[in-house]
């Protein structure tokens, strides 16, 4: 088996999410204690008893899906011994864990990373007014041609038939109003605070990069890919640029599965609440393997 771990994005964040790790794994509480240090707030508090429009606010889930997926893989090596991980990605916060778990930052840095990028997202989500929408069962080149159109930009290709546009929220809301006169089997509004991996996102770029210059990569233990590109990323000036064109830049979901299958990977493990990145790869691939794990029933015996 050549194994890649992957970790869920903002969206997939539900209360109640990892108190089972907590409660039955001390390699998991673990993490959650550190992560009430780092944080100077209760994280696990929060993920596990809410309210929901707390953890659902960029700032607090993007650092709770972080330690969610750390310790998810931490309880996972204390059931079954270290998995052989030879692949890891997350799809846009998750590239952070992604990043973690593969030793580019210790636990400790990782968290304060993906913390500020959290922030720094809500202040512009604040700042601006943005929207998304779900585009279902069309093809690249008719969304790029949509995105012209009404002046939006493609944030996430999840899937064959399942892209996200982002934008100003008029704009991205004409879209929608106009999406069956122009022949679109589906388009959703989604409920989201603002525009993600869209310009409106610049101001968080800006201030992300900044902060980034600060923070001290190392190379990591196995092979990662970038959403930026879809492709391996690997020296630590590379990793730095692309998670912060990142946070202005389509998420290249599908293209990482992909690549990351034609580099060998035979088995996928999401770690993460909901099985959303287990959905995309069944709609992506059938004959792909993919196990989700998100609280302690999901873990082998």
């Amino acid at each position: 088996m050549s194994l890649a771990v992957i970790f869920s994005g903002q969206g997939a964040q539900k209360v109640g999410m990892g108190k089972s790790l907590h409660d039955g794994s001390p390699a998991a509480r673990a993490l959650y204690d550190e992560a009430t240090q780092v944080l100077g707030w209760d994280l696990a508090q929060i993920s596990f008893c809410g309210p929901e429009a707390e953890l659902t606010q960029t700032k607090v889930c993007q650092p709770a899906l972080f330690v969610h997926g750390l310790a998810t893989l931490a309880a996972l090596s204390e059931r079954a011994g270290r998995p052989a991980v030879k692949f890891a990605m997350g799809l846009s916060l998750g590239e952070v864990t992604a990043l973690t778990a593969a030793g580019v930052f210790d636990f400790s840095t990782g968290l304060k990373v993906v913390a500020e990028r959290g922030r720094l997202m809500q202040l512009a989500c604040e700042s601006t007014v943005g929207g998304m929408a779900a585009i279902i069962g069309e093809d690249r080149q008719k969304v790029s041609e949509l995105c012209q159109e009404f002046e939006i930009e493609a944030a996430n290709f999840n899937a064959p038939g399942q892209i996200i546009v982002s934008g100003d929220k008029t704009k991205v809301d004409a879209l929608v109003a106009g999406a069956k006169e122009r022949g679109l089997k589906r388009v959703m509004a989604l409920n989201v605070a603002g525009a993600y991996h869209s310009r409106l996102m610049e101001p968080a770029r800006a201030a992300f990069a900044a902060y980034l210059a600060g923070v001290t990569f190392q190379r990591p233990q196995f092979t990662v890919l970038s959403n930026t590109t879809g492709q391996i990323v690997s020296e630590p000036a590379e990793i730095r640029a692309a998670l912060v064109k990142q946070v202005v830049s389509s998420v290249l979901w599908e293209d990482c599965m992909r690549h990351c299958v034609a580099a060998g990977a035979s088995e996928f493990w999401e770690c993460g609440p909901g099985a959303v990145l287990a959905g995309l790869a069944r709609r992506t691939d059938k004959t792909w393997s993919v196990k989700s794990f998100a609280e302690l029933s999901d873990l082998p015996a």
